[in-house]
């Protein structure tokens, strides 16, 4: 029992001195500290993963990851931050990216916008003193002018990541867009240059135009310097094209097109260097693009202004194609060979030219390559001869059938001619194709001299084959079919002769008979042989990027072609006329319409000397 009380004693012993012994060394520590931990804001992805128990109980956790794991999201659900950064990106400064480029471009609009004489009237609208519509439509333009945001959105939609995050890629673009409307609007509206289709005031500048630059600008901006230069070529290449189209589609003229290219441009580029100066290195995700080469070869798309070769005329005597048909001997082609007045003239206005060019370079100086050109222009006017009106086609047949009655010694009223109706109740053209256009094919020598700071002159020569589209306009009449006879006078069993010692006969009163027709036909063409080319010129290169370039270029090209013209002003007498009326129209010996129911075909050698000045986006290969 005694020896019990001692080993308990003992151990209460040893248990206060291990007490003690805890206390003296929490009096050698340090005192204790709260620290505030460090909080750093960070945007990243969150990946929400689903997986279901075996109860098919479903479970939704979230895991955070790195942007580069969600390259390609697979079937995982994420989320994208507005105003992501990435690191390593370096941050724009304000004006870093400003070319002006669009500058020169809305000038060269400007200075050629006085070039827009109407057509004659369009009788089928019921337009006096504006310009025959061409029948040329199409509203793909009207679509074309978005495709940049379209891509832009679409590529960022499918996880494609481009210069920008969202945030900054709205801001961005609504500023390029803000600025262009305020351009575009408030020029329109002070310029007040009438459309080409004379539908309203508001011409100057292009909006599509200028929208589809915006876009295009966009485009590159986002993806073409920072993933691939063919996104730039491209949204400028859809753009170009639906600047074109605007001219085609006759809704605007080729300067409209031009100043709303540099608008376009001017205000995405306005656009972007001030979301620099708002945001600075917040939202980038990706670096430019860097080449390391300096071999200019290059690819490039180009809009231009064609001068020279604007006028193309034809003597209706001496280049009139089997003249002894249509009533012309060798004296009376000697008589009229310089006189001015008998002379069919078409001007034209100034060219749209656009252009894909290409050359690969051996070295700094010297390469080859070759151009793909179109040239479209439209005409001014054609007078008297594509104004087609019911009026006008009722006097010639009034005129006609005067003239027949006088030589058969016969009088004519007006309540014979009129009597059954019009032979033309209406009348009118249609302009298939307003465009004398030539697409040419070339190949040759390009020359390049380096200036220092990313300029360069350049040169070329080049050889190639163009063919032309015709200028088309159709002619529609409508009216009552008419009828009339003749008959010889025989004299002791031959025909009589008049005093002038033709064949005497008789005509009947023209009628009605009561039967309608409608006749289209081909009025007038305009057209040329394929012909050879050639062309030189020189340009001024800035290359601003390590892979992009501006080009100003002023190119020389000639060619010696064979303009051919057909002119069918009566065609319609086919269907308006019975088989024997017709004939006796077609008579020459009793009508002088005679001669002018064949169609009348013109000839003509021509040297045309063109000149171009424009732009090209170029990216170097």
């Amino acid at each position: 029992m005694k020896r019990t009380r001692v080993l308990v004693f003992a151990a209460i012993v040893a248990w206060g001195g291990s007490l003690q012994a805890g206390a003296n060394r929490y009096t050698e520590m340090e005192p204790l500290r709260l620290t505030q931990p460090v909080m750093e804001p960070r945007l990243d992805y969150t990946v929400v993963k689903e997986t279901r128990t075996n109860s098919s109980a479903l479970i939704r956790r979230s895991v955070n990851v790195e942007p580069a794991a969600l390259a390609t999201p697979a079937t995982d659900e994420y989320r994208q931050t507005w105003m992501r950064t990435n690191e390593g990106v370096k941050p724009y400064k304000f004006m870093d990216d400003m070319t002006f480029v669009g500058v020169p471009l809305f000038v060269a609009g400007w200075a050629v916008k006085g070039d827009k004489a109407m057509f004659r009237v369009n009788n089928k609208e019921g337009k006096r003193n504006t310009q025959l519509l061409t029948d040329f439509k199409t509203s793909i333009d009207d679509y074309t002018q978005y495709f940049g945001p379209a891509m832009v959105v679409g590529l960022k939609l499918g996880g494609v990541e481009g210069r920008s995050d969202w945030g900054r890629l709205l801001a961005s673009a609504g500023l390029s867009y803000g600025i262009m409307a305020g351009f575009v609007n408030g020029i329109k509206y002070t310029a007040k240059e009438m459309r080409p289709d004379g539908s309203s005031a508001n011409s100057w500048p292009s909006g599509h135009t200028a929208t589809s630059f915006v876009g295009a600008t966009l485009l590159h901006k986002e993806y073409g310097l920072t993933r691939s230069p063919w996104y730039s070529v491209a949204g400028y290449g859809v753009a170009t094209a639906t600047g074109v189209m605007r001219v085609l589609n006759n809704r605007h003229w080729v300067s409209d097109v031009m100043s709303g290219a540099g608008i376009g441009i001017l205000s995405a580029e306005l656009g972007y260097a001030i979301g620099d100066l708002i945001f600075k290195g917040n939202g980038l995700l990706r670096n430019n693009l860097e080449q390391d080469s300096e071999n200019p070869s290059f690819f490039g798309i180009s809009m231009g202004l064609g001068l020279g070769g604007k006028d193309i005329g034809f003597n209706i005597i001496t280049d009139l194609q089997d003249k002894e048909q249509h009533g012309f001997d060798d004296e009376l082609v000697d008589y009229y060979k310089d006189w001015d007045e008998a002379s069919i003239n078409i001007d034209f206005r100034s060219a749209t030219v656009v252009d894909a060019e290409g050359a690969y370079f051996f070295n700094k100086y010297v390469g080859l390559g070759g151009r793909f050109r179109v040239r479209a222009m439209s005409a001014k006017s054609f007078g008297q001869y594509a104004d087609i009106s019911s009026e006008d086609a009722n006097d010639i047949w009034k005129t006609d059938i005067s003239d027949i009655y006088r030589m058969a010694g016969q009088t004519l009223t007006t309540d014979v001619i009129n009597a059954g109706g019009a032979p033309i109740t209406q009348a009118y053209g249609v302009v298939k194709s307003d465009h004398l256009a030539e697409f040419t094919g070339s190949v040759g020598l390009y020359l390049n001299l380096p200036l220092g700071y990313g300029f360069s002159l350049g040169t070329k020569f080049l050889v190639g084959r163009s063919i032309t589209q015709e200028l088309d306009i159709d002619g529609h009449a409508e009216g009552n079919v008419k009828d009339m006879k003749y008959y010889m006078l025989i004299e002791d069993g031959k025909v009589s002769e008049r005093e002038d010692g033709g064949l005497a006969f008789a005509v009947s009163d023209p009628q009605s008979t009561g039967e309608t027709y409608s006749a289209d036909w081909d009025y007038l063409k305009l057209g040329s042989d394929n012909s050879t080319s050639y062309g030189t010129g020189f340009s001024l290169t800035y290359r601003y990027k390590s892979n992009f370039a501006w080009k100003l270029f002023c190119d020389y090209d000639y060619s010696k072609k064979t303009y051919t013209m057909t002119y069918d002003p009566y065609n319609f007498m086919r269907k308006a006329l019975t088989p024997s009326a017709y004939n006796l129209v077609c008579n020459t010996e009793v009508s002088e319409l005679g001669y002018m129911m064949t169609p009348m075909v013109f000839k003509k050698d021509k040297k045309m000397n063109y000149w171009t000045i424009g732009l090209s986006f170029v990216v170097n290969l």
